[in-house]
């Protein structure tokens, strides 16, 4: 019996930290999370891998898109009549836009008014009632809503549960996030091989059903977790540390991290593009035909994801090497904008195989190249980011940063909304050289940065 099993009422963080190693040598509540996690990220990546092709292939085409409650009053007060895969381009960048927003109000919420647990049931049972909603068409943007409020109070409830499993000295803390994030990989490699096969090849209905069973096990097993996981702390017994105040250059410091939003946004667009136009592209294009079997397009996202993983893992090592023997790694900014040249190179394989596609449909050559590439770019772009950020925000705003950090993400998905309806009409292969060259103007942006900014703030940042 586990020191969790025979003291289920502990008294978190401190004997938890001590007592439980259940798992892994790690305490048995971070098993619990990282499942519940990862059935989260399933769900949401089994949506957000169908979502377009759904709406592109079946419910938005003449005859089945009118028996869906809403949409031509969105179409017309939104989306200036749109229709087919413009629309549906709009749609996927409204509602991924969203996503990104709303954790910031549930984390307000839950530190406010619900408290972090019943936040996140509260999320886990919007998000499940979101996915099953898929099943009926007339209500896809009321289930779109249902997930955009799901995650929302989910997403910012989940992982700070995981810090607070250990006391402020243990040093597994650390590991203990790459646990985490070790579930949530696996969960995005898996999701479009099950939920997007049943989707593309049962029936769509049966990808979004999946996602939601999936959502509500998740769910069930946080319920069945609470012995092992950190107890809720009562709102009247929260911190009353007087709130940092700003300090002489907090103004120039808040300013250059809001102006690093619209060049992370992006450089972000190539990537984000990715679940829209681009799967768009790839089921009308490319050449998933083999030994008489069509591959489902949704396993693009299982290449991209797994290469991803192996990416960031491999840029991490390589990395740490490099430091290791010459003690010269490059700083934040310079990862960043190594990562911007990659990403460009990825666009410009996209670029080629346009380019070269002549009469047939396109080989896999250059869209696993541009995988590979824009994989490796944003290993360079993505973990260091937040850690940028955090570096040049004000004490005063410490709290904060991560909201605005996000809204580079809001915005970059807004912008792929907007930018993907181009696709029916602009030439694929000017499609593409525009991504590339959004990711040129965030390199030339991050190194304009460095250039005139860097050195000052840097050594200004608290």
């Amino acid at each position: 019996m586990t020191a969790a099993e025979a003291t289920p009422e502990l008294d978190f963080p401190e004997q938890a930290t001590h007592d439980d190693r259940a798992f892994l040598g790690h305490p048995k509540g971070l098993g619990y999370l990282g499942v519940v996690e990862g059935c989260e990220r399933f769900s949401y990546y089994s949506m957000q891998t169908l979502l377009t092709l759904y709406m592109v292939n079946y419910l938005l085409l003449p005859g089945r898109q009118e028996s869906v409650i809403g949409l031509e009053w969105i179409k017309v007060h939104l989306f200036s009549g749109l229709e087919g895969q413009p629309l549906a381009s709009e749609i996927f960048g409204l509602y991924t836009a969203l996503v990104y927003l709303t954790p910031i109000l549930g984390g307000l919420l839950a530190d406010l008014l619900l408290g972090r647990r019943a936040a996140l049931i509260a999320g886990a049972l919007v998000m499940s009632l979101g996915h099953f909603l898929m099943a009926f068409e007339g209500a896809f943007l009321l289930a779109l809503g249902s997930l955009v409020v799901g995650v929302g109070l989910f997403k910012g409830n989940i992982a700070s549960q995981v810090g607070e499993l250990y006391g402020p000295t243990d040093i597994r803390r650390a590991m203990a996030f790459q646990i985490f994030y070790i579930f949530i990989n696996v969960s995005v490699i898996a999701a479009p091989l099950i939920s997007g096969t049943l989707g593309e090849k049962v029936g769509w209905h049966w990808g979004f059903g999946c996602a939601g069973v999936v959502m509500v096990a998740g769910l069930l097993i946080y319920l069945r977790a609470r012995p092992w996981l950190p107890a809720e702390t009562p709102r009247s017994a929260r911190s009353t540390e007087p709130r940092a105040k700003f300090e002489p250059g907090d103004g120039l410091r808040l300013v250059a991290v809001l102006m690093l939003v619209p060049i992370m946004g992006l450089a972000l667009l190539t990537n984000q593009q990715i679940f829209n136009a681009y799967l768009v592209w790839a089921d009308q294009q490319f050449q998933l035909t083999f030994l008489g079997t069509t591959l489902p397009t949704s396993w693009m996202i299982t290449l991209d994801a797994t290469l991803s993983f192996s990416m960031l893992v491999a840029v991490a090592a390589f990395w740490a090497f490099i430091g290791k023997r010459t003690r010269r790694e490059p700083d934040e900014l310079g990862k960043m904008i190594l990562g911007c040249a990659f990403i460009t190179g990825g666009a410009l394989c996209l670029y080629m195989a346009a380019a070269t596609q002549g009469t047939g449909k396109i080989g896999l050559f250059w869209p696993v190249m541009f995988h590979l590439l824009n994989s490796i770019g944003f290993s360079h772009l993505l973990p260091v980011s937040l850690a940028l950020f955090t570096r040049l925000a004000p004490r005063a705003l410490n709290a904060s940063i991560v909201g605005i950090y996000y809204l580079a993400f809001f915005g970059a998905n807004l912008a792929v909304g907007k930018i993907g309806t181009w696709f029916q009409t602009m030439p694929t292969t000017q499609f593409w050289l525009f991504h590339a060259g959004t990711a040129m103007v965030g390199l030339v942006g991050f190194g304009a940065f460095k250039l005139l900014l860097a050195k000052r703030l840097m050594g200004e940042a608290k």
